[in-house]
């Protein structure tokens, strides 16, 4: 689906910051992270909600958001991640999509910043260093498993 935004982002049409992909998934850093590591995770096909999806993307997805979290809590030591997705009106990409979000805030005000009602620090951190350092963790734990 060549007009959706998530197709494009997924399968590289429009620039992204991949730190990992697959056959089936696109994991790439949020544009605007709430923190350095921020990642989403979508499906390379079209699809809009998590009930459309078929048994090989769903464990793809939730593999790659292992990955992505081991990886962030490597790099970052968050004080906790949330993994998340929006559904229905609340998926503002139309494509299907899942969040893994560092988080070092107080718990209460999370929920503010993921509901966009406060400002989004920015972090010193670029996106391409953000993109080194999770790319180049993410094939060192890949070359570990390959010799296991």
């Amino acid at each position: 689906m060549e007009e959706c935004l998530g197709c494009r982002l997924a399968n590289k049409k429009e620039r992204v910051f991949i730190i990992y992909e697959d056959d089936h998934v696109s994991c790439f850093l949020d544009n605007v992270p709430h923190h350095p590591g921020h990642t989403l995770i979508l499906p390379k096909i079209h699809k809009v909600e998590v009930t459309e999806l078929d048994e090989v993307e769903s464990l793809s997805i939730m593999k790659a958001s292992q990955l992505v979290a081991e990886t962030i809590q490597a790099l970052y030591e968050p004080n906790g991640i949330t993994i998340c997705q929006n559904g229905g009106i609340y998926n503002e990409l139309t494509h299907y999509h899942m969040h893994v979000i560092p988080r070092n805030e107080e718990a209460d005000r999370f929920g503010e910043l993921f509901y966009g009602m406060a400002q989004v620090e920015r972090h010193g951190e670029a996106l391409e260093e953000t993109q080194k350092k999770m790319m180049a963790y993410i094939n060192r734990i890949q070359e570990l498993e390959i010799t296991k």
